[in-house]
């Protein structure tokens, strides 16, 4: 079983795993403060100044001006604007990957598409030597050929 897994894991489909990962997280990271730093402002600003990631539920017999004072005074919130900035990520990030995949997929099917190109070599038919597809006699073994 350990062969097996180290047959695995040395292959080059684990290791373009490993890199979709990391460069991912490093992807997610981005859309994250994307969202956080640069959509979500603007549209707060169109709602009334509204800061989404403040937006929260009170949950606890006590009010709290603040999600920052609810939290360290330990009440129980439910924070629905961090919730409402990470759907936004998730949309964002799974837009980003489903372009990057139509893209590639069309690229493979341009490359399947592609014309292959016509042969310039043959094999001569008495002694399989490889030839000029316009040979009349097989320069190895002078038998003639059909054209």
């Amino acid at each position: 079983m350990l062969e097996d897994f180290k047959k695995f894991a040395l292959k080059g489909n684990v290791v373009d795993m490993a890199v979709g990962i990391i460069i991912g997280a490093a992807f997610g990271k981005i859309v994250s403060s994307f969202v956080k730093d640069v959509l979500m402002p603007p549209i707060g600003m169109l709602m009334g100044n509204m800061d989404f990631s403040q937006l929260f539920v009170n949950l606890s017999d006590k009010t709290y001006e603040t999600l920052a004072l609810a939290e360290e005074a330990g009440a129980p919130v439910i924070k629905y604007g961090a919730f409402i900035n990470t759907v936004l990520d998730f949309i964002i990030v799974a837009f980003a990957i489903f372009m990057a995949i139509k893209v590639m997929s069309n690229m493979k099917k341009k490359e399947e598409a592609a014309p292959e190109a016509a042969p310039t070599t043959k094999k001569c038919t008495e002694c399989c030597s490889e030839i000029p597809i316009e040979a009349k006699r097989c320069a190895h073994c002078a038998s003639p050929q059909e054209v």
